[in-house]
């Protein structure tokens, strides 16, 4: 297995380009994220716009429903289903459904308790979704969790203190091999902090991003765009390097532009142009 890294530049995205958007919202992707709490309701409308910035054509939300109806206004444009309020409970025949065709299911973001959330995950899993990203709580469920459960297309987008939880040692920021390691223990494509890493031992990095990066909701904004490419059929690798590469020049071009201090909902509506200057012309 090679050591390389490569790097990831303009060319290399243009030169793997971007499944066409076809002729209607079905043919460019249907996600469905699935999170939230009562204490982080915004994580889930940070991530699903996210996923809509980056071209996915349809977006729902799995929200508790103790705040579904508020989600359903903050984000008009997706759809919303409830949660069983008992999170061992199995999703009712609609939900189970939307999991099972959308083209990529996002885990993770908003959650805040770590047995609700493994719980939720085993539900998933048991729909037989085509594609799983995985955020937040949902990475400290997965240690746990047999990986023949899950769909052959996973993909883990970790922070350092959840890398260390995969690994079970700590990780330093931008260890391609620690990287390479938590993608073979789990069969998935990984990305984190800008190295993506899959099972079979190919990785790539991303520069850029900056402290602007470091602020709450921004890895929401990531998972979300990593899901919207995979819906839209870039498959996982390029899903996780294009999702790492948009999220990161989105907070250069708001630091160039504003400076430090920009929020999460602008990288996520700063996505668009990125990936249009991207496939345009040289960064």
């Amino acid at each position: 297995m090679s050591n390389r890294v490569e790097h990831v530049t303009p060319a290399l995205l243009r030169a793997w380009g971007l499944p066409s958007p076809g002729e209607s919202k079905k043919t460019r992707g249907d996600v469905i994220v699935v999170g939230g709490s009562r204490s982080s309701p915004g994580a889930v409308l940070l991530a699903g716009e996210a996923a809509l910035r980056v071209g996915a054509g349809r977006v729902a939300l799995a929200v508790p429903r103790s705040i579904d109806a508020q989600i359903g206004v903050a984000l008009p444009e997706a759809g919303v289903f409830a949660l069983p309020d008992d999170a061992a409970e199995p999703f009712d025949e609609g939900l189970s459904e939307r999991v099972a065709t959308a083209d990529a299911v996002l885990v993770g973001p908003g959650f805040d308790d770590s047995d609700e959330t493994r719980a939720t995950l085993l539900s998933v899993a048991a729909a037989a979704p085509r594609c799983v990203v995985l955020d937040a709580y949902a990475l400290g469920a997965l240690p746990h969790l047999d990986r023949g459960m899950l769909p052959d297309a996973v993909i883990l987008s970790p922070n350092k203190d959840e890398a260390a939880i995969l690994l079970g040692r700590e990780v330093e920021t931008g260890d391609a091999t620690a990287v390479r390691e938590i993608a073979a223990r789990y069969d998935a494509v990984v990305n984190c902090y800008g190295v993506v890493g899959a099972s079979g031992g190919a990785a790539w990095r991303v520069d850029g991003g900056g402290g602007g990066l470091g602020t709450s909701g921004s890895g929401d904004v990531l998972a979300g765009a990593i899901a919207g490419f995979a819906a839209r059929g870039t498959g996982t690798e390029r899903a996780a390097v294009w999702g790492a590469w948009s999220h990161a020049r989105a907070g250069d071009r708001l630091t160039d532009r504003i400076g430090l201090g920009f929020l999460a909902r602008d990288l996520a509506r700063e996505l668009t142009p990125t990936i249009r200057d991207t496939l345009a012309h040289p960064a």
